[in-house]
This record gives C-alpha cells, sequence and structure tokens, in this order.
C-alpha cells in the first residue's frame, strides 16, 4: 500500500500542469499469499511504469526487488532498480551520483592538516608527560 502511495505520489509529481487525466493502462497487485509473497505492476499512460515482488520475512519485515521508471522532459527516461531487504533500500541507477575513483588525490591544504593535527598531538602528549 505504501508503494503504491509513493508510485501515485511520482505520477503528481511528473504530470503536467494540464487538466488532462491520465489513463492507468496496467495495474496488478497480488497480495501476500500463504507464504508471503506479493507483487505489483503498475503502467500509465504517460510512460511512469512500477513493479516489484517479494516476500515477507518469518521474524517480520520483507524483502523486494523491483524497477520504476517515468519519462523525463528532454525525452529520456530515468530509471531506477532496487533490492530492498534486511541491507536497506539499495537502488541502482544512472540518476544516482557515483563517488571518485579511490585512490584519488589528496589536495595539498589536506595533507598540511594532517600534518598540523599530528604535531599538535605529539606536543599535548609530551605535555602530558612532562606532568
Amino acid at each position: 500500500m505504501k508503494l503504491i502511495v509513493i508510485l501515485v505520489l511520482v505520477a503528481v509529481a511528473v504530470a503536467d500542469d494540464s487538466e488532462e487525466s491520465i489513463a492507468i493502462l496496467h495495474s496488478e497487485q497480488v497480495n501476500p499469499d500463504e507464504f508471503g509473497a506479493h507483487s505489483s505492476d503498475f503502467e500509465a499512460q504517460n510512460g511512469i511504469q512500477f513493479q516489484f515482488s517479494g516476500h515477507e520475512g518469518t521474524e517480520g519485515g520483507s524483502s523486494m526487488a523491483g524497477s520504476w521508471s517515468y519519462p523525463q522532459e528532454d525525452g529520456s527516461v530515468a530509471s531506477v532498480q532496487f533490492v530492498a531487504d534486511v541491507n536497506g533500500y539499495q537502488p541502482q541507477s544512472d540518476l544516482l551520483p557515483v563517488a571518485p575513483a579511490f585512490p584519488h588525490p589528496i589536495p595539498q591544504f589536506v595533507l598540511e592538516q594532517i600534518a598540523f593535527a599530528e604535531e599538535e598531538r605529539k606536543r599535548k602528549a609530551e605535555e602530558d608527560d612532562d606532568k
């Protein structure tokens, strides 16, 4: 149910300001069966799509995998694939920022700050030894 609410919010967010209704082309939900399996599949006329499948855990919580996508103003399609399980929500998409490759060069001012902090640590240790 929460996912449907999120999907509706996404649909509203990407809808244009016109008064025109957006048709739902496909909507199917399978509520948890005796094994806790559930799924949902949704597609709207404006290109929004959402699908997931998963199962409820034996000790609460649930695991699921799926994807959602929507058309952007430039005509490209934004899409996200995800897994949600005991490790949390794990999205994968070209839309997400990527950290720089490591190791990367450390700026000089950072190296100077590290050296200063080390000198301070040594100075304080010597002061403590003198007491």
